[in-house]
């Protein structure tokens, strides 16, 4: 996973284009008709009910605008909320406020949909043992902010990207000639090139698990695309070798029978790409 340190910068990247892509030159409908002295509060209302995610974020959002506008946090990230609850106040600069708006707003209605699917199947799996992972299917750009939801929501993140971590999938697989010659020539590349990468290598079938299992350094087996038998069958030749991973258009229906199979782990596309925004706004307090 990255580091602290890259996931900030990750942050602060998307902060600045949003506000570059959105401001621009100017919020000319505010400086039309709104001095700068003037002053003013907000309150961001629940119009809605789940999971609110993304807080934190707005706070740095506003810090970046304008680092003399203040927070009042009322209800924190993570929290269940409910149509017509107040998360937070913020308080200064009319035209600060104003300039934040748009941002706030689409980050926290995306994150706070991202972490209330989250927290649904991160309920489904209670009591099973089984962590529901995100995947690398996330809107461009704003990864970070996905991710950081499914966190709040209570979900594990899989491999922030293509470079901190090895996932051998078919199209890997068969452009290098099979399975075992896949992970011999990751495992060479990782000492050639002195990276301490996790492996992990998608199975089509049992038999290509158990060509896997012939080979050493296997971080985890994604059983990818396996029915519930399959699935079974497939964690017992694994046993305690390496940890497992369900994926394949698992969704609420099916995710408790295949955790219940026994696998460590069920990754998710649908937790970043198919949520519906929870209805949120920022409104003036007279």
């Amino acid at each position: 996973m990255i580091s602290k340190e890259q996931f900030n910068t990750e942050i602060k990247l998307i902060i600045s284009n949003a506000i570059r892509e959105d401001v621009g030159d100017g919020d000319h409908s505010s400086l039309a008709c709104i001095p700068a002295s003037a002053k003013g509060k907000a309150k961001l209302l629940v119009k809605d009910n789940g999971i609110i995610a993304g807080v934190e974020f707005a706070k740095e959002v506003f810090k970046y605008i304008d680092e003399n506008l203040t927070i009042e946090t009322l209800i924190e990230d993570g929290s269940q909320v409910k149509h017509g609850d107040i998360v937070f106040y913020v308080e200064g600069s009319s035209q600060s406020i104003l300039k934040s708006e748009r941002l706030v707003l689409n980050a926290m209605q995306r994150m706070s949909a991202i972490a209330t699917k989250t927290r649904q199947f991160v309920d489904l799996l209670d009591g099973t043992g089984t962590k529901i992972l995100d995947t690398r299917k996330t809107t461009p750009g704003i990864r970070a902010l996905e991710k950081w939801a499914v966190k709040i929501g209570g979900g594990e993140n899989h491999r922030f990207a293509l470079y901190d971590m090895i996932m051998l999938k078919d199209n890997h697989i068969d452009f290098a000639g099979g399975i075992t010659k896949a992970i011999n020539k990751t495992k060479n590349y990782l000492k050639e090139t002195n990276r301490d990468l996790k492996i992990i290598v998608e199975a089509r079938d049992l038999n290509e698990i158990k060509e896997i299992l012939q080979t050493d350094g296997v971080y985890r087996i994604l059983i990818d695309n396996f029915n519930y038998e399959e699935t079974r069958k497939a964690v017992a030749l694994i046993g305690d070798t390496c940890l497992t991973e369900s994926s394949g258009g698992i969704n609420e229906k099916t995710i408790r029978n295949y955790a219940e199979c026994g696998v460590d782990y069920i990754s998710s596309g649908a937790l970043t790409h198919s949520v519906y925004n929870m209805d949120l706004s920022l409104k003036a307090v007279n």
